[in-house]
C-alpha cells in the first residue's frame, strides 16, 4: 500500500484511475489523500466489487465502473476526462474472489470451478477442463502455469473425465496433487500453477495486460504515473518490457519493488507481488 501511494505521486487535485478495484483498499487509500477537487475513477471486470464499492463508498469524488481496465480510454472519453494523473493496475485476483467459495478460485473450495472474473462473460473453467483435448490442456497448463508436469496432469484429467465430469475446484485440485509431488521445502500447494493457468486462459489475462500497457500511456498527463503490481513472471515480463519499450515513459523501477519484511508478516499473499512504475515524459 505505501509503495503504491508513493508511486502514484498524488497531489490533492489529482485524477486517478484504479483499473482493478477489487476489495477497494487501494481506492479508499487514494481517496483519503485527495483533496476536494481530486477524483478517483475505478474499474473492475467483476460486477460484485463494483456494486459493493457503490454501496459502501458514497464519496462524490469517486466513480465506479463495471468494465475491463483495457476499456479505460473509452470510458474517460464518455466522462469528458481527457487525461489523468495516475493509473493503478493491481493484476490477478483479489482476496475477496479467493474467499468466494462459490466461484472456485480456491482449491479448498467445493464450489463450481468457474474462475471467471466476470461470471457473465466467457466460458467457465470446468467447461474447458471437460472439453479441451489432452494436448490443448497440457499447452495451457505449461504456458500459463509454467508447470513442468503439465502433460502428466492433462493425461490424468482426460482419464478421470471419461467416467464423470470434473466440475468443482476440489475435484481438480485432487487430480493435480496426485500428479505433482509436494516439495518438502515449499509451502505452495501443488495445484497452484494449474489453477493459475486455467484462470489466465479463461479471463485472457495476458492479452488484456498487453492491451492496457499499450493504451495507458496515452491517457497520462506529463509527469503522470503508471503503477502496476503483478503476481507472476508472465505478467511482470509484459509490464517490464512495455515500460522499457515505450518512448513516452520513463522507467522509475529498474528492478521491481517487492513487499517489505513487515508487510510479508501481515500479508503473506504479497510475497509474489512485484511493483513497477512508469512516468509519462
Amino acid at each position: 500500500m505505501d509503495e503504491v501511494i508513493d508511486g502514484l505521486n498524488l497531489s490533492p487535485d489529482s485524477t486517478i484511475v484504479d483499473g482493478t478495484l477489487g476489495g477497494g483498499g487501494h481506492a479508499e487509500a487514494i481517496l483519503e489523500r485527495l483533496g476536494e477537487n481530486g477524483r478517483l475513477i475505478a474499474f473492475d471486470r467483476d460486477p460484485q466489487p463494483v456494486q459493493a464499492a457503490r454501496d459502501r463508498i458514497t464519496d462524490p469524488r469517486a466513480t465506479f465502473i463495471h468494465s475491463n481496465y483495457a476499456d479505460v480510454p473509452e470510458y474517460l472519453q464518455q466522462l469528458d476526462v481527457p487525461i489523468v494523473d495516475g493509473v493503478l493496475l493491481d493484476l490477478g485476483l483479489s482476496s475477496d474472489q479467493l474467499a468466494d467459495r462459490d466461484r472456485g478460485f480456491s482449491y479448498q473450495s467445493d464450489g463450481e470451478l468457474d474462475l471467471r472474473f466476470n461470471p457473465l462473460d466467457g466460458e467457465a473453467a470446468w467447461r474447458l477442463v471437460n472439453r479441451l483435448s489432452e494436448k490443448h490442456l497440457a499447452d495451457i497448463i505449461y504456458q500459463f502455469g509454467e508447470e513442468r508436469l503439465s502433460r502428466r496432469i492433462a493425461r490424468k484429467i482426460c482419464l478421470v473425465r471419461q467416467d464423470s465430469q470434473i466440475k468443482t475446484s476440489t475435484a481438480l485440485a485432487k487430480i493435480v496433487r496426485s500428479c505433482v509431488p509436494r516439495s518438502k521445502n515449499h509451502s505452495i500447494d501443488p495445484a497452484t500453477r494449474t489453477f493459475q493457468a486455467l484462470r489466465i486462459a479463461v479471463n485472457e489475462e495476458l492479452k488484456w495486460v498487453k492491451v492496457a500497457m499499450n493504451r495507458m500511456p496515452d491517457i497520462l498527463s506529463p509527469g503522470g504515473r503508471l503503477v502496476v503490481i503483478s503476481f507472476h513472471s508472465l505478467e511482470d515480463r509484459i509490464v517490464k518490457q512495455a515500460i522499457v519499450a515505450d518512448d513516452s515513459l520513463k522507467n522509475l523501477t529498474k528492478k521491481p519493488i517487492q513487499a517489505s519484511e513487515e508487510e510479508l508478516l501481515e500479508n503473506p499473499r504479497s510475497r509474489s507481488a512485484k511493483l513497477r512504475i512508469g512516468e509519462r515524459i
